[in-house]
């Protein structure tokens, strides 16, 4: 009997500390953007028992109180109680941000029309057919499972969960290359203690994994349900959370390349953040169209030049179309300077805190998203 194709992707509650800093810093890139369109931002955070601190760049006429934005953010999350170790009152916001650099500034910011890159990288992009959201299924069933947990705390069906949690789905592939079933679950949900581990198992597995995934589990599909034993210690008291961590769990899951440029916190100007946008939005349309099955798009520039270095196109011998007519459809329809990309996105919109949880791709209401 051969081994089964096996790939695995994970995702993160809002919750987790890592997108509670996430979450933060793309809070103070839209503050920032809704009183100055023009304003240049490039901010981190992080946090840990009892702190969180903003550190950074900045060049905008905005005034942002970068402590209020911190403290609404870890409310608006969940952390309203002292019992869970880390709360928006009691917690200290530590704020070091100073202005951006003159050379990457005048670098950047050239004649009107016309913007450099805010930094040298490549940057990829991907659609296939698994999903309606043509996105790959590990990646979409583990969202699908930590946008459940948050649903439920936040409707008081699960009261005894708290913010924290994560979810691995490993999905197991036929000869074919097309998902088959679930082969593997993993969940972590942070929790109350007064609960049993043999309830949290029950209602998880009852409220959560059977209506997320009940078309693709069976008899066979293996179930850890928070495998470790009890999480009540969760959160930034439990782990240190940082800013762009959690990269994976933004993109495709792994099932692609990542150039390993973090999104949250960075204007449009910074291509990390704009040409992977762009670089999808090429892909999903390669796939939305019927000219390939699969497509990734590798896109690079050099910090100043507007102009991207290269441009890569993969289909993985899926395409209906000749590969030259495909490459051919990019270059005519999609300018790819970043000035170009932030106008037919409308990246210089306030739109940034939504897409800091649950992944940046395959969520219809994103204009990356969108055919056409």
């Amino acid at each position: 009997m051969t081994n089964p194709i096996l790939f695995t992707s994970e995702s993160v509650t809002c919750g987790h500390p890592d997108k509670i800093c996430d979450q933060i810093s793309d809070a103070i890139l839209d503050e920032a953007l809704r009183q100055d369109k023009n304003s240049r931002v490039a901010v981190e955070t992080a946090v840990k028992t009892g702190m969180v601190m903003v550190f950074g760049e900045m060049n905008t006429t905005a005034w942002v109180d970068t402590e209020k934005v911190a403290r609404k953010v870890i409310q608006d999350i969940g952390y309203t109680n002292s019992a869970f170790g880390f709360d928006f009152e009691s917690c200290s916001v530590l704020s070091a941000i100073g202005q951006q650099s003159q050379e990457i500034h005048d670098g950047v910011d050239k004649k009107a029309g016309d913007i450099g890159a805010g930094d040298q990288g490549m940057m990829f992009g991907y659609a296939c057919n698994e999903t309606k959201y043509l996105m790959p299924l590990p990646i979409t069933l583990a969202h699908d499972l930590t946008r459940a947990l948050q649903q439920k705390r936040e409707d008081g069906s699960l009261p005894w969960l708290r913010p924290d949690g994560k979810s691995q789905v490993t999905v197991e592939y036929g000869k074919d290359k097309k998902p088959k079933r679930v082969h593997t679950v993993v969940i972590s949900a942070q929790h109350n203690p007064e609960i049993s581990q043999e309830d949290i198992i029950h209602e998880i597995q009852k409220e959560i994994i059977t209506p997320v995934l009940h078309e693709w589990i069976d008899e066979d599909t293996i179930f850890h349900i928070n495998p470790s034993g009890s999480f009540v210690v969760g959160g930034p008291q439990g782990d240190a959370g940082l800013t762009g961590r959690k990269i994976i769990v933004d993109t495709y899951g792994g099932y692609c390349p990542h150039g390993g440029g973090a999104f949250s916190g960075k204007d449009a100007t910074k291509v990390d953040r704009s040409a992977a946008y762009a670089a999808r939005h090429i892909a999903k349309n390669v796939v939305a169209n019927g000219m390939a099955d699969k497509c990734q798009i590798q896109i690079s520039y050099a910090i100043g030049v507007a102009e991207p270095i290269s441009l890569l196109v993969e289909t993985f011998g899926t395409e209906k179309k000749n590969h030259a007519v495909v490459t051919e459809y990019i270059q005519k329809n999609w300018d790819l300077r970043p000035a170009a990309i932030m106008e037919r996105f409308g990246l210089t919109n306030p739109i940034f805190r939504q897409t800091a949880t649950y992944g940046h791709f395959g969520n219809d209401v994103y204009p990356w998203e969108l055919v056409g």
